[in-house]
């Protein structure tokens, strides 16, 4: 998994470098918003275009500035306050510890500093730059209002950070600060040029060298971002962000030592900074240490809540050591934080899946469509829940419930919309097998990849063609060449119970060098299911002879859904329907599917009672037909 992942739009770094800070400070963050206008009494005056502005400021607060451009905001502060205490008048300081201010996010003292140099010089530019360097670090609080309205914020950042470059074309400062907005507005070139521009007017700005850092890195060119980065740090060693930037770079490179040396210098300049944390936590899982990469996602859901990597992070150890419940809670957790996720959603869903709840998935998919409708995934995965529901349940009561013709359309809807996409057009063929259609699944052309192929055996498995659905499978696992694939083959296999090509995936696995204790887990997990259908056969046999017919027919039908290519299962719950007094037509249908399954996994039967059964099966179609034909005229009455 890449160590710097995308969630939705946003972008670590892009967090990062819109204030030139790993720091992330809720408390400060959260401070109250001061309504998007132009403080007051800054009427910009011509400019004179014979002036050239730098936007430096008077040489007895140089040092000061030096600070500021080396990413050195504390000390900074400390300087332009000891200036103002002998001169309050002093502008350049005023907007000096303003800026200083907004950069370790203590925006509304920034405010006020930056609004008071503007109320007597409107052409300030460094003062124009700062308050553009108060919206961006607005736009990292958890305030639902801030991230509703960012389009409208970045508006006027952009706004004020070109008066600042209009006013004083020669401050890196202010170009630096255009840069960055145009960074989080997604202008990455058009950043990316006014960052250079930053670097040329002032080669000592570190900032500007790390923010161009990062672009370089969100566009994969690593060579180019590990030096903007290195530069950065010999320019200024305490730029957190350089520090966080070149340990991402080692971490890409597979340099995993060196990252966390790098990465962990960043924490120890702003240990409040939940993008590092999630890096290391990577860091730690390309290790192999699960539980310190556990320790930093949550430190990171400490500082931010509601960002949903670190949930699905930590989900993702959790299920590589098989404890689904675990994972769940914390996925479950992070969507209280997170309502609107998708991801999150899907994911819970998913391994509902896997934990057999089938009830619990389908509420999470169709919830899913309902925020998302004709969402390829979540479509598949109401199909898969739908299917798992009927293996341990009647299947009839499933047909006529709601959630089945709901299913159906919601796949229409979503081959209309994607009429290319061979796992929808299978996940439909799958489902229709329910109710006893069989699309001729050759039509559709041949599966192009292992995640089609493994959609086409489930097809042919809901049909009833177990060989032909094993052989496919068996390409899958002979085609694997890494551990994770294997297990996630593994675990597709083993939410269909295809327990044989299961035992072969993990396998595999082990073959690959994969974890031997997550292969044994899952192996042991085959065993436990195969003795358990054989034991619930077992039962349901007794139960059958003493004529107990309901409870056999839910025995069967668990040691069916347990283990699907279980013959002696197939044929006991088909004779238990046929027997079932007052059977209904759905019944006898679903018996006379059933003992074609069993003659499906069993092709070896002498040939006369293969015969008497086929025979029999005939029998049960025509007898449901018609019995079917007086259920309905009985119904309309």
């Amino acid at each position: 998994m890449a160590a710097i992942k995308k969630a939705g739009s946003l972008n670590l770094f892009g967090l990062l470098a819109a204030s030139g800070l790993v720091l992330f400070n809720p408390l400060n963050a959260q401070a109250q918003l001061p309504g998007i206008t132009q403080p007051a009494n800054t009427t910009t005056t011509p400019i004179n275009q014979n002036q050239i502005l730098t936007g430096k400021i008077k040489s007895d607060i140089i040092p000061a500035e030096q600070l500021m451009s080396q990413g050195r905001y504390a000390e900074a502060e400390e300087m332009f306050r000891e200036l103002l205490v002998n001169n309050p008048a002093d502008l350049a300081a005023t907007v000096g510890l303003g800026t200083a201010l907004a950069k370790q996010f203590k925006l509304d003292g920034a405010d006020d500093m930056l609004d008071r140099v503007l109320k007597s010089d409107p052409n300030n530019a460094l003062a124009f730059a700062g308050k553009a360097n108060v919206i961006l670090n607005r736009l990292q609080s958890s305030s639902g209002t801030i991230r509703d309205n960012r389009d409208s914020y970045l508006r006027q950042a952009e706004d004020y950070a070109r008066r600042a470059t209009a006013l004083a074309p020669a401050s890196g400062e202010a170009h630096f600060t255009l840069g960055q907005v145009y960074k989080e507005q997604g202008r990455t070139e058009d950043a990316a040029q006014e960052l250079r521009t930053a670097v040329s007017l002032d080669p000592q700005h570190s900032q500007a060298l790390s923010t161009l850092g990062t672009i370089k890195l969100d566009q994969g060119s690593l060579a180019e971002a590990a030096e903007n980065f290195k530069r950065a740090i010999n320019i200024s060693s305490s730029n957190s962000t350089a520090h966080f930037g070149l340990g991402s770079v080692y971490l890409r490179q597979g340099q995993v030592d060196d990252a966390i040396k790098e990465l962990n210098t960043s924490l120890y300049q702003f240990p409040n900074s939940w993008p590092v944390r999630m890096a290391l936590g990577d860091a730690y899982a390309q290790q192999g240490n699960q539980v310190a990469a556990i320790k930093e996602y949550q430190l990171s859901i400490l500082i931010k809540p509601e960002n949903a990597q670190p949930y699905l992070k930590i989900a993702d150890i959790r299920e590589s050591r098989s404890d689904l419940e675990l994972a769940l809670a914390d996925l479950r957790s992070g969507l209280s934080q997170i309502p609107y996720d998708i991801e999150l959603r899907q994911r819970i869903a998913e391994i509902c899946l896997k934990l057999e709840k089938a009830d619990d998935a389908i509420k999470g998919f169709r919830t899913i469509l309902q925020m998302s409708p004709n969402n390829p995934q979540a479509v598949k995965g109401l199909s898969q829940g739908l299917y798992i529901k009927a293996q341990k349940a009647a299947v009839g009561a499933l047909l006529a419930s709601n959630d089945y013709e709901a299913a159906l359309k919601s796949l229409d809807e979503a081959i209309k919309l994607s009429p290319d996409d061979f796992e929808l057009r299978l996940a439909q063929a799958k489902l229709m097998s329910l109710a006893g259609a069989k699309p001729d699944l050759s039509k559709m052309g041949d599966p192009q990849n292992n995640g089609e192929k493994l959609a086409y055996a489930e097809a042919l498995m809901a049909q009833g063609e177990f060989q032909k659905a094993t052989d496919m499978m068996k390409t899958v696992v002979a085609s694997v060449n890494d551990p994770k694939q294997a297990f996630a083959v593994a675990d597709v296999a083993m939410l269909n119970k295809d327990l044989d090509n299961a035992e072969a995936a993990y396998k595999k696995a082990i073959t690959l060098s994969g974890a031997p204790e997550r292969a044994q887990r899952g192996l042991d997990e085959v065993a436990r299911l195969r003795k358990a259908s054989k034991d619930d056969v077992i039962v349901a046999d007794e139960l059958f002879k003493k004529n107990q017919l309901d409870g056999a027919v839910d025995r069967y039908r668990h040691a069916v859904s347990t283990n699907p290519t279980l013959a002696d299962a197939r044929l006991g719950l088909a004779k238990s329907l046929e027997k079932m007094q007052k059977a209904n037509s759905t019944m006898l249908m679903e018996s006379a599917e059933q003992y074609h399954n069993y003659m499906a996994l069993n092709p070896n039967q002498p040939i006369k009672e293969a015969e008497k059964m086929r025979q029999n099966i005939a029998k049960l179609r025509d007898k449901a037909a018609k019995l079917a034909e007086k259920e309905s005229k009985n119904k309309r009455g």
